[in-house]
């Protein structure tokens, strides 16, 4: 199994090209299942991820096509794929690809709208806290679909199609937003979508959506009209670049208190993260080709944070921002409201010498810890960057272990880094 080997102590200088937003991708590549025309996307994040939610697609029924990297963009600009569905072959999602990845499930919608039917194993992914599908079905219940749940998977049919609904979650769901928002696509009439989750990669959806022939208003906001439609076309679109790896490399400078160019970072998605750096300390400005993010000028304090869905601070950078917390002066809260298994990293963490106290959803992190390098192991996604990021900023030689995580979100991230000076490397196992 491989391993990831840093030698801590380097400030970080130079540029680092932003990769599509893997958040992004996985639904617009479900949603290639809406039509049986040609979806092109380009900007695709090379991830294992990509190549799960790929490999669920061509089981599918879907012709894929590699046609060429985005090169345009230059450095590590994302790949371009067609996605064909124009004779879906099969309309189960088999338990085997599924449990690889619970965004899996996003493939639940479109089947169902499109063939009228699904059977679609309930999914696995990060084990950082129950994330039920209830609300997905929930919704397709409300749009004419019959629901059972057996032998663990999702069977749904709607035989003689959706129909359009009026659709209020009790909590925002990203997930069933997306799978809610593609299914009513082709659902007959109007559906209106209530406390939708208005991440941006749920508006980068939409916009590709409308550009394939939907008719969607709210786009942004927490109330999104669909006006169903009798099928949709092909189209070509680009994935938005991805906030948290913006967010992940923007703590990279501020740990190892450096100076970095984010090529391609959408500022405008990155709101209360630019907030809580800007209250840290750090220095952020717009450059020729993107953000810089530096930590050479100002001595870095605490700052409290609360995770939250979108625009509130959001819980795949909370991690990252907890081990920079443990390096600045002074002390700081940060309370987690979405998961409540997302502070695994704390333990590891505190081997490397961070002060952190957890109390229920809340950590006490006292800041000024002089992290040393240590041998420590990846619970998930975002606990393993964190863990990076650590060791960047550690004395000495820190290992981190099981680092397969990290390949399902940060593409190349030891090329990366290394090209801004860090000493990393990956120890095939």
């Amino acid at each position: 199994m491989d391993r990831i080997r840093i030698l801590g102590g380097v400030p970080l200088e130079g540029s680092i090209s932003i990769g599509g937003a893997k958040n992004a991708a996985l639904p617009l590549m479900a949603a290639s299942l809406l039509t049986g025309e040609t979806l092109t996307l380009s900007n695709l994040p090379h991830l294992a991820d990509i190549s799960t939610m790929a490999n669920l697609l061509a089981q599918h029924g879907v012709m894929l096509g590699l046609n060429g990297a985005d090169s345009a963009k230059g450095g590590f600009a994302g790949r371009v794929m067609d996605f064909n569905a124009a004779k879906i072959s099969s309309t189960e999602a088999p338990y085997d690809l599924v449990r690889r990845m619970r965004a899996s499930v996003l493939v639940l919608g479109p089947l169902v709208a499109r063939e009228g039917k699904a059977k679609v194993s309930l999914p696995g992914g990060c084990a950082i806290g129950t994330r039920p599908v209830d609300l997905h079905l929930m919704a397709l219940e409300q749009m004419g679909a019959r629901i059972e749940l057996k032998e663990g998977y999702i069977f749904a049919e709607a035989p003689k199609g959706l129909k359009g609904a009026h659709v209020v979650f009790p909590k925002v769901s990203v997930g069933a937003t997306e799978n809610t928002l593609m299914a009513a696509c082709l659902a007959q009439g109007e559906t209106v979508i209530v406390n939708a989750a208005r991440e941006p990669e749920v508006s980068d959806l939409a916009h590709c959506l409308v550009a394939m022939g939907a008719k969607i208003e709210g786009i942004g906001t927490g109330s999104l009209r669909i006006q169903g439609q009798s099928s949709l076309h092909g189209a070509a679109h680009a994935v938005v670049p991805d906030r948290i790896e913006t967010g992940s490399f923007a703590v990279a400078a501020a740990i190892t208190r450096g100076r970095i160019e984010l090529v391609g970072a959408r500022r405008d998605t990155l709101e209360s993260v630019e907030k809580v750096l800007l209250d840290a300390g750090v220095v952020l400005e717009e450059g020729a080709k993107g953000l810089i993010v530096s930590a050479r000028e100002n001595d870095l304090v605490g700052v409290d944070i609360m995770t939250e869905p979108y625009p509130g601070f959001p819980t795949d950078m909370q991690a990252q921002f907890m081990v920079l917390m443990a390096t600045v002066k002074g002390a700081s809260m940060i309370t987690e409201t979405i998961f409540e298994n997302r502070f695994m990293h704390v333990p590891e963490l505190v081997r490397m010498g961070a002060k952190v106290n957890v109390h229920g959803a809340s950590a006490i992190v006292r800041g000024s810890a002089k992290l040393s390098g240590a041998q420590v192991m990846a619970t998930d996604l975002r606990a393993s960057v964190s863990l990076v990021l650590a060791g960047l900023a550690a004395q000495g030689e820190t290992i981190v272990n099981r680092v397969y995580h990290l390949d399902r979100g940060y593409e190349r991230l030891e090329e990366k880094l290394s090209a801004c000076g860090a000493r990393i490397e990956r120890l095939k196992g």
